[in-house]
């Protein structure tokens, strides 16, 4: 029975995901977010818990991915269409374009199951960090519809997104060796300033913490490049 347990939050995953496809479509964007944080949660635990199941599978890991398709590939793709909606007139096609960020979550999903180097970090930014940083924009878009509903920043961000999703810019995941604080000192950092910012500007802080990703990310691997 135990086997089936990550499977069965890979499923939950799926499942959340498409709620949240079908309320992003509907304008509803605080079940979005809870579906996504969800799909977010299932995401995390379904790999943790194999690992400490011991019942890591082949079929586990294609499930996954097909999962994050949904969550974290269609999902930031149907939530641009939605802004781009508000953008362009009616019957206009530049709207579709959202999608581009689907098709290189694709891309992205299908390079890092074959990518040996991607086994303890990230090569190219993943796909649910690139999901909470789409899902932020409904949100600052309410508060400053100005500079999110705007076609240049719309469709500059599918592009920007689009490409670091499948760059070769390292990362950090947060998959813990060990709890030191030395060879895990800007993880930690990473996770006290999320909460704080997070706990200030709320949604409005996540593109703040995807910046602070990148520079954290950069400053851990030149660390590890200065050890060896």
């Amino acid at each position: 029975m135990k086997k089936h347990i990550p499977n069965l939050l890979t499923c939950l995953n799926l499942f959340s995901g498409c709620i949240a496809v079908l309320m992003a479509l509907q304008g509803n964007i605080k079940i979005v977010t809870i579906c996504v944080f969800a799909s977010g949660i299932f995401d995390f635990f379904d790999g943790m818990v194999a690992r400490l199941l011991h019942v890591k599978s082949s079929i586990g890991k294609e499930l996954d991915s097909l999962a994050d398709m949904v969550s974290f590939g269609f999902l930031p793709g149907t939530i641009m269409f939605t802004l781009a909606s508000k953008v362009f007139p009616d019957g206009s096609l530049y709207p579709y374009l959202g999608f581009i960020i689907t098709v290189f979550s694709a891309l992205r999903l299908a390079k890092f199951n074959l990518d040996e180097r991607q086994t303890s970090d990230f090569i190219g930014l993943n796909t649910p960090m690139n999901t909470f940083y789409v899902l932020s924009l409904p949100y600052i878009a309410e508060t400053y519809p100005q500079l999110v509903l705007n076609p240049l920043i719309l469709m500059g961000s599918v592009l920007l997104t689009s490409y670091l999703l499948v760059s070769e810019i390292r990362l950090f995941s947060m998959k813990f060796s060990s709890m030191e604080w030395k060879a895990n000192k800007y993880r930690f950092i990473f996770l006290i300033l999320t909460v704080i910012f997070f706990t200030i500007g709320q949604f409005m802080a996540l593109p703040v913490i995807l910046i602070l990703y990148f520079i954290l990310s950069a400053l851990h691997f030149n660390k590890k490049n200065d050890l060896a």
